[in-house]
């Protein structure tokens, strides 16, 4: 017998189809707000969420949910505990935007390089200020250091390494040296990625250990030539001194795809900056990116269905505990995380 499947948000049609093919009934959502889901919970044994936050109180009102999918590389929109202590198993999809992820870093290192917001607002009124009296910078030849080097920020790497002839640096506590691209320098102690880069790019989750991980501290150290990107999570960053940053000039722009708050606050000052530009986390809203994370979510839901070991499980990451590598003979440090990593 087939699973009754809450959609809160529209999947792609590959999607539906790999579990309407297989028995499954799927059930369209009365909204993705987490009270429209406790309404909808009831009798239902899966659970594909995109946006949705899901808090204990879901789990709760459920009285058969045995699975949940994150559409996305993401889950922290999830109460991993609740969920254990409720025994519904928590699956994502860490590579199904990867690619979309990586390729809009680096249109922002692009778009940033050429201070395309500013150029963009000036040159109807005066066409010369914008074309010759704006600061411009090329990629190539470069230094670009990424924070957290999974599968987005690996994918990051080799395309400034292979397409701009960058030299990559690539901090990453959690994953052995030998786990790193080819022709990326791992590096162990965080300062050197602030201090020696032209763009800082953010591919690390938000945890105990990374919330708020860069700041005013970390800004101060950088090149006032340098970049920020991130397409991370907001809440990876101090905001407000991210601001600071860019609003004094002690870092030359940011292109950022979060933000602390979304939807955005309109009266968050950071929106209107010159020297900032900014998206509604359009990373993974490719077609392509869609496409692939709704059928993976479905074959997750069918593996589980049939009583097969996930290919995606989340993982519940005891980050204080968790392993730290220091495999390199490197530099004393100074700004490195003490515990867990990215």
């Amino acid at each position: 017998m087939g699973w009754k499947i809450l959609l809160p948000q529209e999947i792609m049609q590959e999607g539906r189809d790999y579990l309407e093919s297989r028995g499954h009934e799927l059930i369209t959502g009365s909204g993705m707000e987490t009270e429209d889901i406790i309404r909808d919970i009831k009798g239902i044994d899966a659970m594909v969420v995109r946006l949705s936050k899901i808090t204990r109180e879901v789990f709760e009102a459920a009285d058969q949910l045995k699975v949940i999918v994150r559409h996305g590389a993401g889950f922290d929109t999830v109460d991993l505990e609740a969920a254990k202590e409720f025994g519904v198993q928590v699956l994502y999809c860490p590579t199904a935007n990867s690619t979309s992820v990586a390729e809009l870093a680096v249109f922002y290192m692009l778009y940033c390089s050429r201070n395309f917001t500013k150029v963009r607002s000036t040159f109807i009124d005066d066409y010369y200020k914008a074309k010759l009296r704006t600061p411009k910078t090329e990629l190539d030849g470069k230094t670009v250091g990424i924070i957290g080097c999974g599968n987005i920020g690996s994918r990051v790497a080799e395309k400034c390494r292979d397409a701009f002839h960058m030299k990559v640096l690539a901090y990453d506590p959690y994953k052995p040296a030998k786990d790193f691209p080819d022709g990326v320098e791992v590096v162990r102690n965080l300062d050197r990625i602030f201090k020696e880069s032209d763009f800082v790019s953010m591919h690390c989750p938000t945890t105990e250990v990374t919330r708020e991980l860069i700041g005013e501290k970390e800004f101060a150290k950088m090149k006032p030539t340098a970049f920020f990107i991130n397409t991370a999570r907001g809440t990876v960053v101090n905001e407000k001194e991210l601001y600071e940053a860019c609003k004094n000039n002690v870092i030359a722009a940011a292109g950022l795809d979060v933000l602390q708050q979304e939807p955005v606050d309109k009266k968050n000052p950071i929106l209107y900056l010159g020297n900032v530009v900014i998206a509604p986390h359009i990373g993974a809203a490719t077609a392509e990116a869609t496409n692939r994370a709704s059928l993976y979510s479905a074959m997750g839901i069918v593996e589980v269905a049939e009583g097969k070991e996930p290919t995606w499980p989340v993982k519940a990451i005891d980050w204080s505990a968790a392993t730290i590598y220091t495999d390199l003979k490197e530099e004393e440090p100074s700004c490195q995380l003490e515990t867990a990593s990215i």
